[in-house]
């Protein structure tokens, strides 16, 4: 072997290691991501109430600016790290939950309707929200739990159901999972870029007459 060949042979080993370690990474990260996203959007009500016993308004606006560029900066960093179920080399090698792509393409839906409603002021959009963030929660945690973790010790029937849900044991689902994913988060994102080219990211507010 020349020193080019050996050279060559290092750097391919340093940049695929590289890559298995990020998205190993990514993947024992994202459900604290998942859980803390959850725990943020259903504590609502509990810092609500605390901002309500505070004496000191300045107090108060820092514990609720806080909270919620910390709950809004979670869903994105949630949707950014859930990319790697895009890409079928990924999920063909790495053992990641089946439905991680729609799981990212809900969490999307969820800041799209935080783009285009007011959840923090309007029930309705407050109420939406949670619905996608509980469908994206099911979408991940379910073949989290039973494919991805239990996949090492099921055993008979449940063997198979958990082979299933795991991506790299399922690779045509897995494959044609991630490429229904992408086409969910391409039309919400071409939605998104719409609207705000429209509004300029403001609340559309009706017309009046003088």
């Amino acid at each position: 072997m020349s020193p080019t060949d050996l050279t060559n042979a290092i750097i391919t080993g340093i940049n695929a290691g590289g890559e298995q370690f990020l998205e190993g990474t990514m993947a024992a990260v994202l459900p604290i991501v998942w859980l803390a996203m959850l725990g943020l959007h259903l504590g609502r009500p509990y810092i609500l109430d605390m901002i309500d016993r505070f004496t000191l308004r300045l107090g108060a606006d820092l514990l609720w600016l806080i909270y919620a560029a910390l709950r809004d900066i979670l869903i994105i960093s949630g949707v950014i790290m859930s990319f790697m179920f895009f890409f079928p080399d990924v999920v063909i090698t790495d053992q990641l939950p089946l439905t991680g792509g729609l799981a990212a393409a809900s969490l999307f839906a969820a800041l799209l309707v935080k783009l285009m409603g007011d959840p923090d002021h309007n029930l309705r959009d407050y109420r939406l929200t949670s619905v996608f963030l509980a469908i994206g929660a099911l979408f991940y945690f379910v073949p989290y739990l039973l494919g991805v973790q239990a996949n090492a010790i099921a055993q008979g029937a449940f063997q198979n159901i958990s082979s299933f849900l795991v991506t790299s044991s399922n690779q045509t689902w897995a494959v044609n999972i991630g490429y229904v994913s992408v086409v969910l988060l391409a039309a919400m994102g071409a939605w998104a870029a719409i609207y705000s080219v429209r509004t300029g990211g403001r609340p559309e507010v009706p017309e009046t007459n003088a």
